[in-house]
């Protein structure tokens, strides 16, 4: 198979190294790609957002399967731009990701599923806003109901800043989502979709505070690890059975059934899982660490969800162990981060580039706030930890942070359900 990614992230980077390993797979592309993703593929600069040159660009490599990474793309239709031109995709249509693309579309989506998540109010008025946020708290969760790359939630005690935040929203002319805050700890579940067919694969836990202790504002997700020591046996199960099927099942009966990579983001309280977030595409940092388990062939995977025959696929194979990836995030993250820096020890095992370029001189420089993701593994969660600070110490990047916590509280047996 001939296969282009469609992004420029770690998540891509992942994605491209995983498609590396299967046997089935001779040529790679990435579009527009980064400095590291350049060592496993051939990058072609190309606009994500437009269905034109992402099509275009297509044709001229003709790949066997196309595997779009980010959300925007996602939500504009370019997968189906593309299946109508011929080329098997991995990634559902415009309708379809309105689940990420749209929460209140999600919310009424689950409502009709019978799905567990959190109350939840739409505001699309400033003169509504003081009146609803008297409905909510003492903590408040205030969302931005359109895309804002996983930086568009605030959770808080402080009603002032849960009120700042909703009222930025409407100036930017967004409508906000208030929810009722969800007890329990949280679970990132990656699923294969094809219409009603479901494959999960292993359950993983993102950090989305930037500091560590959970503290700071949220960010795109700081480190993530799998699987998940403190979830009981079965709870994946239980996701699949009471969230991503019926869910499933809804968007197939509304006409528009989903194709791709279903993520739910849940919180497991005392009555079971709980929404708190659905993405139409790959999470990242999760990926980096779950595809650094898997066993089976991804394009494999990847390409029976394309062409419908994912009910045909053999269950998927998985490494023991755990894995966990930390990102190196540059200064001022997760505000306008600083650019430009030479990046030293870029390269080598458990390396993969997010906001990374190279310069004129052939140099990897900075590019973007999460610059690189360092994936370690290991027979546990503290031997996988091991590996990963170990291999950022060998990193070096002006002004850049991380945190020294991700998957820690798990290791140390410090999770546990309500």
């Amino acid at each position: 198979m001939r296969v282009l990614v469609i992004g420029s992230g770690g998540r891509e980077h992942a994605l491209l190294l995983g498609l590396d390993r299967d046997p089935s797979v001779t040529d790679l592309y990435a579009a527009p790609g980064n400095a590291g993703t350049a060592a496993l593929a051939v990058n072609h600069a190309v606009d994500v957002a437009s269905k034109d040159a992402v099509v275009a660009l297509a044709k001229r490599i003709e790949p066997d399967l196309v595997v779009i990474g980010p959300e925007v793309p996602l939500v504009l239709g370019v997968a189906e731009a593309l299946r109508e031109a011929g080329f098997a995709t991995f990634g559902p249509s415009a309708a379809a990701a309105r689940i990420e693309g749209s929460k209140a579309f999600a919310k009424d989506v689950m409502a009709a599923a019978g799905v567990r998540t959190a109350r939840a109010e739409v505001v699309d008025n400033p003169a509504d806003l003081d009146a609803a946020l008297d409905r909510f708290g003492p903590t408040w969760v205030v969302k931005d109901d359109g895309l804002a790359a996983g930086k568009g939630v605030v959770v808080t005690a402080d009603r002032a800043a849960a009120r700042a935040h909703a009222a930025d929203c409407l100036e930017s002319g967004h409508p906000v989502l208030l929810e009722s805050f969800l007890d329990g700890p949280e679970v990132s579940l990656f699923c294969l979709v094809d219409g009603e067919d479901v494959v999960p694969l292993l359950p993983a836990q993102d950090h989305k505070r930037v500091g560590d202790g959970d503290q700071g504002p949220n960010t795109g997700g700081m480190g993530a690890y799998t699987p998940l020591p403190w979830l009981p046996e079965g709870g994946v199960q239980q996701i699949v059975d009471e969230v991503v099927r019926p869910v499933a099942a809804e968007l197939a009966s509304r006409g528009t059934p989903f194709s791709g990579l279903l993520y739910a983001g849940l919180a497991m309280g005392a009555d079971g899982p709980a929404v708190v977030e659905f993405n139409c595409r790959f999470g990242d940092p999760e990926t980096q660490a779950v595809l650094d388990l898997l066993d089976s062939p991804l394009g494999e995977a990847l390409n029976a969800v394309a062409t419908g025959t994912l009910g045909d696929l053999p269950p998927l194979r998985w490494h023991d162990g755990a894995a966990v990836v930390v990102v190196l995030a540059a200064e001022h993250y997760p505000g306008t981060p600083r650019t430009g820096d030479k990046i030293v020890g870029a390269s080598g095992e458990g390396i993969l580039h997010a906001g990374t370029k190279l310069d004129d001189d052939g140099d990897v420089v900075s590019s973007g706030g999460r610059v690189l993701g360092i994936v370690g593994r290991g027979a546990d969660l503290a031997a996988a930890r091991a590996q990963a600070y170990e291999r950022l110490a060998g990193v070096k990047l002006p002004g850049a942070h991380f945190r020294s916590d991700i998957g820690l509280a798990a290791e140390e047996g410090r999770i546990s359900l309500p």
